[in-house]
């Protein structure tokens, strides 16, 4: 089955507020996506708020799927994933942040985002990252060890039975761009960078692809 999720608002601000949940039964296979991109507006106070629980039953598998995050100007977002998979469940995630569209001249001076993610398998913590940009973002990104320059950014995660098999070619996939990918106690995460929102998908298409061990995306992310 494919999901589609859509935010009827058009976009989020301070305040706004959006929680998703999603279910596999045992045996099932289930791709979620979002019908565009969301749009995280400026906020003139406090802050926006997305959460998403998902849970993956025995031999079920999930690919969540969004399509990218715009941060605009002076946004304000804290974003939570969390999922529980059974001993047996795949379990696929990308999750891709656009600092404003360059193509539109835009830019994030200043803004807020934080990220979490928390990945359990049979209870026990697996995968854990936080993320945090405030203040003054178009400055902390130009930095070497966070963007060096770049304006848009992917984290992808997979942890399912071919780890190891899908390694090599997501890397070869991966060859000549900003990023790369690494395998370790039964999950496997690339990063990526690009100057561009469309660079970014031009990446990220054949890289969900590869970790979907050949099948397309889902058709809302053609480009």
């Amino acid at each position: 089955m494919e999901a589609i999720l859509i935010n009827t608002s058009g976009g989020l601000t301070g305040g706004d507020v959006i929680e998703w949940s999603v279910a596999a039964a045992p045996s099932t296979r289930l791709s979620v996506t979002t019908q565009a991109n969301e749009k995280i507006y400026k906020a003139a106070s406090d802050t926006a708020s997305v959460s998403t629980d998902i849970t993956v039953a025995e031999g079920a598998s999930v690919h969540w799927l969004p399509q990218e995050t715009i941060l605009f100007d002076q946004a304000s977002l804290t974003r939570r994933l969390d999922i529980d998979l059974a001993d047996d469940a795949e379990f696929l995630a990308v999750e891709a942040v656009l600092l404003g569209r360059k193509a539109m001249g835009e830019a994030v001076g200043r803004g807020f985002f934080r990220d979490r993610w928390r990945v359990r398998r049979n209870g026990q913590l697996i995968h854990a990252e936080e993320l945090r940009f405030e203040g003054e973002i178009e400055r902390l990104t130009q930095a070497a060890a966070v963007l060096s320059g770049q304006v848009a950014f992917a984290t992808l995660f997979y942890t399912g039975p071919l780890c190891e098999a899908l390694l090599p070619r997501l890397r070869e996939c991966l060859d000549g761009t900003p990023g790369g990918a690494s395998y370790w106690n039964g999950k496997l995460i690339a990063r990526i960078a690009a100057p561009t929102g469309f660079d970014l998908r031009k990446i990220l298409v054949p890289a969900i692809s590869v970790l979907r061990n050949g099948a397309p995306v889902p058709k809302v992310w053609d480009i």
